[in-house]
């Protein structure tokens, strides 16, 4: 409650403070991540691991659920702009979670903190996941000793991983962290370069012609793709971090339509060359004795050790800033050190890289990306409630975002709990 009163007071009084701030004190140079910087971060947080699965995706829905992968894209981006006109309500608006306690009070930060932040983690976990299984296709009944303990397998691989990734959650710079996702943003590309390769150069080919539309499939196929645009949580963060937040629509633009892109052409080329014997990752799929499948599988195992830390980012600061020694360099990396190992216990836990991508995309993705940035609009612009194409636009969003999350959630458990 007491966090509660500081945030309303901060609301309530930013506007005396600022023009206080602004007669007293002498201008600064502005300070910020830059256009091209916020892109990268942004193109590092939608090109997921995502991009690995939307082969399994369109396999499961047909060649006519690739209209629901641009949909999708379309409602997310769409999406994205209303957080962006949320975040012009007020200038304290900084993350996702004090939208959500701008619209609807103490209640509204809560809701959205928990979807957000359990969103983002378990994405972190599927990072975890996704470097056990291609680093044990890659190195068969490899196993490691830690402290007398033989470790073999994928579980050996998660904790590797996790050490090398330890150290780029220490750092705080966005503007750093955007060198770390330029990384990430190359390695999307040549991954799909290289499932290219595979196809046409090393005679896999692209022969297979499958089912049209399979409805069986379809909730976890639109789930999928639901979760290859959860960067919701991440954009106000990355337009509270610009030097020029105004440009932050058009940073929108260039990452959905330039990962929308990406994921098109490895879903088309992925399900053609393996059509329903596509695996929950398509490097799964690739001969190991080619180069091209090394270098895809190098490749993947880059990404998420680029991503990782633009993902886990808000949660950390988010902790960081509730704490008694916010400005502790010490307790920061303890704090990020601890979240890693979480994320390491979960990953041994519950390996389903597939089903738990579905179960993210459907239940926790549509509410992050669809359903909350609608309702917070609708909440802080009295405009948008009157009748009109925006509204009607809203409220099909809301009622796709229902049918999804209901659907898909329902099913993605369904198969986990049955490969538990």
């Amino acid at each position: 409650m007491w966090v509660y009163e500081c945030h309303k007071m901060d609301f309530t009084k930013a506007g005396k403070l600022e023009s206080q701030n602004e007669v007293q004190q002498p201008q600064q140079p502005t300070k910020g991540t830059s256009f091209f910087r916020t892109c990268f971060n942004g193109l590092n947080a939608l090109s997921g691991v995502g991009i690995l699965s939307i082969p399994y995706a369109l396999a499961q829905g047909g060649w006519l659920s690739l209209l629901l992968l641009f949909l999708v894209a379309v409602l997310c981006w769409y999406t994205g702009l209303l957080l962006r006109r949320c975040m012009d309500t007020h200038p304290l608006i900084k993350t996702y979670p004090d939208i959500g306690e701008r619209a609807f009070g103490y209640k509204g930060r809560a809701i959205v903190s928990v979807f957000m932040y359990v969103e983002l983690y378990l994405v972190a976990v599927e990072f975890l996941i996704l470097e056990g299984d291609n680093l044990d296709k890659l190195f068969p009944n490899t196993a490691f000793k830690v402290a007398g303990l033989k470790i073999r397998g994928k579980q050996a691989f998660v904790m590797l991983t996790s050490l090398i990734v330890l150290p780029t959650t220490w750092l705080k710079s966005l503007a750093l962290l955007a060198y770390v996702s330029a990384g990430g943003v190359l390695a999307s590309f040549i991954l799909v370069i290289c499932i290219f390769w595979v196809g046409a150069v090393d005679k896999v080919g692209f022969h297979e012609n499958d089912s049209v539309l399979n409805w069986k499939g379809m909730p976890i196929a639109i789930s999928m793709f639901a979760f290859c645009y959860c960067g919701h949580a991440v954009f106000p963060t990355l337009c509270s971090s610009m030097k020029d937040r105004i440009k932050f629509s058009k940073v929108l633009l260039v990452c959905f339509i330039t990962s929308t892109i990406n994921y098109g052409s490895m879903a088309v080329m992925g399900y053609l060359m393996f059509g329903e014997h596509l695996k929950s990752q398509v490097t799964l799929n690739l001969p190991i004795k080619k180069m091209s499948t090394k270098i895809a599988i190098y490749t993947t195992l880059i990404n998420p050790l680029t991503k990782y830390a633009i993902i886990t980012a808000p949660i950390t600061t988010a902790i960081e800033e509730t704490s008694l020694f916010r400005n502790s360099r010490s307790l920061s990396i303890l704090i990020r050190t601890a979240l890693v190992i979480s994320t390491v216990i979960v990953a041994l836990t519950i390996p389903f890289f597939g089903y738990v991508m579905a179960f993210i995309g459907s239940f926790l993705s549509v509410t992050a990306s669809m359903l909350l940035p609608c309702l917070c609009y609708l909440k802080l612009n009295k405009a948008a409630r009157k009748m009109g194409l925006e509204l009607i636009i809203i409220v099909a969003i809301l009622v796709a975002g229902l049918f999804i999350g209901v659907v898909g959630t329902f099913t993605s458990i369904k198969q986990i709990v049955n490969h538990l």
